[in-house]
Formats: C-alpha cells, structure tokens, sequence
C-alpha cells in the first residue's frame, strides 16, 4: 500500500529485514502464521503492515459499511508496557498516512483516556493483557470486531504468567479472524496455544534451525569481578571507545537504583528503571533515554523487556543473569538489526556454578572467567578505554557545610567568637533540657 510505504520512506525505512520479507506475503492474505525470531530483527513491521492495511481506514469510502464503525479491528497484545509503547510507535509511524485511529491500553496510568478514546472510536489497539481484559469485562472494549489479532512475545508472555489472561481475551475475539504469533522460543504451552487457536498458520522462522539464538554481532566478555570494585569497572567502561547508548541490567530493584545513583554522583548521565517506579517516571526515564538525554539505562529484567532503542552499543550484566534465556534476552538489546555490540558479564564468586551451567547451555567459551578489576590491563585493552580514564567523568560538587536551622552563614572574613559560640551552644542546651521530656513526649 502506497501509503504506509510513503510513510516508512519517510523515516528512513526503505529495504525490508528477512522477517518481514518472508512474512510480509502471508500475512497480507489473511493467513494465520508463527514468526519465530529473536529479538531486533524487525519483526514489528512484519506484523503491523499487514494489521495496517487490512484495517479500514475512517477516510475509506466503505468504512461506514462496516459491521460496527469504531469498533477495533485489529488487537495487538504484547507483555510489558515498555513494549506496548514501542509497537504502538512503530504502528504510529507506519499508519501515521493512512489515517487509522490508535489506542495504546495498559496498566497503571489513570483509565479515563482510554474510556475516552474508546468511546470515540479506534481502529487498532496496542495493550497488555492485563488492562486490555479488565476493559472488556467492563465492557468498554469490544473486540467481537476483530478480524487481525497479534501475539508479540509470547514465550514472555507465558514466563510472566499472562496465559490465563491471553486464553480470556481470544475467547472474546470472533473465532474467523487472522491470526499472528511472534516469539523467540515455542515452549509447548505457546505450541499448544497455537493449535487450539490458529487455523493452520504457517511457520516462519527467520533463522536457520541450527543457530544457536546468540547474537552474532555482538562481542561477548565474561569477567569474575569483586562487588566493591564493579563501580569503578563500570565506570571505566563507560569511557571505552565508540561507546553510545548503554543498559546495565540487574539482579534486583535496589541494585538498580543504587548502581543508577552512584553513576549519577559519579558525572555519568544515567537513570533506573525498575519495578518501584512509578509508570509515569519509567516512561520518562525511557523517553530520555531514547531522546539521547541520557545514555545509560539501569535496569531489572521485567523492566526493560520489550526496550527497542537504536544504537545501544553496551549492555553490562552487572549481576549474572538467572538462567541462559535471561543472558540471550540481556545481550539481545545490543547487535540489533545488524549492528554491532559489546556485551559485558560481572559473574560473583558465589555464582559461578550458575555460570557454568548457562556457559554450557549455550556453549559459550567461558567457562573459567577471567578475574578483572579496575585496574586490570586487559579490561583496557578488550575495551578500548583509555589508560587515564578514571572512575570518575567529572569532580563531585563540593557539599555545602551543614548549618543549623535559623543560622546565617558567615561571610568570608568573619571571625568566630569562640567564648560567644560556647555561651550560645549552652543556652541552647539549657533550654532544651528544660523542654527535654515534653519533646520526647510529642516526638513518641
């Protein structure tokens, strides 16, 4: 359709990733398929041209035919809110020619504009399962309309535990519809899902069936490094050549925010991203990120799926992940779409048997990692980073001497009367003795 590829000209788009080359011709006739690719290999576009342009459009002469006009035709169902954000963008984009009306459903954020825009029509709609269900059963979501249904990420899906709410939102769909699943890995409850509600789909798969799902553009280094020493490891890579855009992951929500304050103290530009967060400020903290006002995310697993962000040269695991899956997910931000990446692992002395196991599983080169720190030559050398780079970007602002309430400062001359000082330090201690037990009282 002449509009939607005026629209990826646009920005820049104009040759199509494989995904969506062997997708794109299936999906446009209406058949149900299974898209199996790991992450940044494009396969956003490989299911929203086709959603586009089989939706009707509220310009096309025929809209008003329609069964229901302002009902959604089309659903795409993705696990994690960061993600719904990115493919409602990459929807946007590519539909911002052909006029389509677009809603993008998930939790925590106030109900009333998506009611709203509900209410006033929409053609496609981008959510997670859990509010996409919640709006249904209200009955403010009527998707007996749709005929073109999108699974992103299943296998995340089925690891957060949102199958029960994805059965529940099919049953709700007309049973005569298109179909789409994408997922990196077909565990058998997203294979048995597929049979119970695909009409023979198609399979796609975008790589070749001996690859091991690593990948291939992106340098991969394994270190054995102290905790105490990691900030400053980390803040030497940070400094390495040709470094862009960065994502250190963590274990936990207080690791994260405490490595994303200590770099921030330390002059880099870096924001958390985590489960405590607020849903405003984690779409705040992403949105800078991507608008290059920052250029380090520290971020926990859940938090960070479904981030989508050009140019993301480093990803440093700052705690070793939990299994093989959540190290492919991790390295997976980085090397996308045929650009290269670096991908740095921090292993503790007491997980390298869980190491061993995912250096196995993925039959990796490390199994004995290499103890570095700070100061280690070849942290230098594999890096790029150079000899004078220091643990620190830029010196920390002096701290402001802390001063009692209802003081003045001195001025640079002033003298202290130290007899006076002493007089006024034992009135005030007078004082207090004499209003001592009412204070503690009240304080209690």
């Amino acid at each position: 359709m002449p509009e939607i590829a005026d629209a990826l000209d646009a920005v820049g788009i104009t040759n199509p990733f494989p995904i969506q080359e062997m997708t794109l011709s299936v999906a446009l006739m209406g058949t149900d398929l299974i898209g199996q690719a790991r992450t940044g290999t494009g396969k956003t576009l490989a299911f929203a041209i086709p959603v586009i342009q089989r939706t009707v459009a509220p310009h096309d002469p025929d809209y008003d035919q329609l069964a229901a006009p302002g009902k959604p035709q089309a659903l795409i169902v993705t696990p994690t809110r960061e993600l719904t954000i990115q493919v409602a963008n990459d929807v946007e984009t590519a539909s911002s020619k052909r006029g389509t009306r677009n809603l993008t459903i998930y939790g925590g954020v106030p109900y009333e504009p998506q009611l709203d825009a509900l209410k006033s029509g929409v053609d496609i709609v981008v959510g997670t399962p859990g509010r996409l269900l919640d709006l249904a059963n209200r009955g403010a979501l009527d998707l007996s309309h749709v005929k073109s249904l999108v699974l992103d990420e299943a296998d995340e899906m089925l690891d957060l535990g949102f199958l029960p709410d994805v059965e529940a939102i099919l049953a709700k769909t007309p049973e005569l519809r298109q179909t789409m699943l994408f997922s990196a890995t077909m565990p058998s409850a997203i294979v048995g899902l597929a049979r119970k509600h695909m009409r023979h789909p198609m399979n796609i798969r975008a790589e070749a069936p001996d690859e091991d799902h690593m990948v291939p553009t992106t340098a991969q280094f394994v270190w054995q490094a102290h905790d105490m020493d990691k900030p400053e490891v980390v803040a030497r890579i940070l400094q390495a050549e040709d470094v862009g855009r960065v994502i250190i992951f963590t274990r936990t929500k207080r690791t994260a925010q405490r490595v994303a304050d200590d770099l921030a103290d330390r002059g880099f530009p870096a924001a958390p991203l985590h489960g405590d967060m607020a849903q405003t400020a984690r779409e705040k903290a992403l949105q800078r990120f991507r608008d290059g006002k920052i250029n380090i995310l520290v971020a926990t697993d859940v938090a960070a799926r479904g981030i989508d962000v050009a140019g993301i040269s480093h990803v440093i695991n700052y705690n070793c992940p939990e299994d093989h899956k959540t190290y492919v997910h991790r390295i997976g931000r980085t090397g996308r779409a045929g650009a290269s990446g670096i991908a740095v692992t921090f292993v503790d002395w007491a997980d390298l048997t869980r190491w061993k196991l995912i250096n196995k599983e993925l039959d990796l080169p490390f199994d004995e990692p290499q103890e570095t720190y700070s100061t280690s030559e070849h942290l230098f050398h594999d890096l790029g980073i150079p000899h004078d780079a220091k643990g620190r970007l830029k010196p920390a602002a002096p701290k402001e001497p802390r001063r009692e309430a209802g003081s003045r400062p001195r001025s640079e001359g002033q003298k202290s009367s130290s007899g006076g000082g002493q007089q006024r330090s034992r009135n005030r201690r007078r004082r207090n003795r004499t209003r001592g037990g009412e204070a503690v009282k009240k304080a209690e």
